[in-house]
């Protein structure tokens, strides 16, 4: 059986930045309170001609450049959102065509925040199978357009932003060796987009009514992340046979500090094991964990045999845990003197960025 291979790794954050004293103009809050209670000092908010099509291009060719794969030879593309450019096509699809992957089949997966690691997974199982052995898989999210600006329960939590990595087939050993997905549909509406689907078809009393925006019982979702990080944590490592100890770093869902924190002090996990920069982004769905663990690699916090662990939690309710043996040079990052990456910067400057 083959194993796939994380090869190649990009993010792209949109240029805009929102500030949380720019969301006080907007909603009754500021700074300190959004600080306190969530870790967010500012997010990124994708311009008018920015899609998702566009923001998953930025970062799977950053991927590709990394691994140093032609886009010719990707054989398929998963896309992992729950802002998808339209409700049909796939933008998947559009992803593929951009990126000039004439070869690769595509699709979209919805797992809410937890879709980067189920469409790990799923890419990780097609290269097992042998059916394929380049796989982009990207978690990637324009959660600006779907926020009522004038709620501040939801309004302050959330931003724009993707990640990719290329998974390769590999003889030897690494890559994913441990998974753990989970759903609980009685928490279904809890995270919801009540309209814009079969059960209430966009109409005028919907939007009126802006039932097309994202509504959240806070307080219960808070409680269920708190519980269910911790649990996918330790079940991922009941499988794998792995403890605490031996990861050397966690990479979880940056939807709120507090519930970081509360699961660190939980196991103990020091701060030097686990990457953070909800401070800079705010909660981007998908697009959260692919982005913390690319920016966690730039940084040097990940080494060639070091074993990682990303989690996270979403709406539906769903829940992702992952195990993952990093057997890429993360060295590769870095371009010649001059060359240019996803934020304008060269890449050994983006090094500096999540140290």
């Amino acid at each position: 059986m083959k194993n796939a291979h994380i090869t190649g790794w990009g993010m792209y954050a949109p240029s805009r930045v929102m500030t949380n004293d720019e969301i006080a103009t907007m909603v009754d809050t500021n700074d300190e309170w959004i600080v306190s209670r969530t870790g967010i000092r500012e997010r990124r908010i994708a311009a008018d001609d920015e899609t998702t099509t566009s923001l998953s291009v930025r970062a799977a060719r950053d991927a590709l450049a990394v691994a140093g794969l032609d886009p010719a030879e990707l054989d398929l593309v998963i896309l992992a959102t729950c802002t998808p450019d339209y409700p049909l096509p796939a933008t998947s699809v559009s992803v593929a065509s951009e990126l000039g992957a004439t070869n690769a089949a595509g699709f979209d997966l919805q797992a809410a925040c937890s879709g980067f690691l189920y469409a790990l997974a799923t890419g990780t199982s097609f290269v097992r199978s042998g059916m394929y052995r380049n796989v982009m898989v990207l978690g990637v999210e324009i959660m600006s357009r779907f926020l009522d600006w004038s709620d501040r329960t939801t309004c302050v939590l959330f931003g724009d932003g993707a990640g990719a990595v290329l998974l390769q087939a590999s003889d030897q050993p690494g890559g994913l060796v441990g998974v753990e997905l989970y759903s609980d549909g009685t928490g279904c509406e809890a995270i919801i987009v009540p309209a814009g689907g079969a059960i209430n078809p966009a109409s005028h009393e919907t939007v009126d009514a802006r039932q097309h925006t994202l509504k959240m019982l806070g307080s219960e979702v808070y409680k269920y992340a708190t519980r269910q990080l911790g649990d996918s944590a330790l079940e991922v490592l009941r499988k794998t046979g792995l403890t605490v100890d031996d990861i050397d770093q966690f990479v979880f869902h940056q939807a709120n500090l507090r519930i970081i924190n509360s699961v660190q002090k939980q196991f103990g996990i020091p701060d030097a094991k686990t990457y953070v920069n909800i401070e800079k982004y705010g909660n981007t769905s998908a697009a959260s964990v692919p982005m913390a663990l690319t920016e966690a690699v730039a940084s040097g916090r990940v080494k060639i045999g070091d074993r990682v662990l990303m989690v996270a939690f979403g709406g539906g309710y769903t829940a992702g845990a992952a195990v993952v043996e990093w057997t890429a040079d993360p060295t590769r990052a870095f371009l010649a003197p001059g060359e240019q990456t996803r934020m304008g910067q060269p890449q050994r400057e983006l090094a500096e960025v999540g140290a």
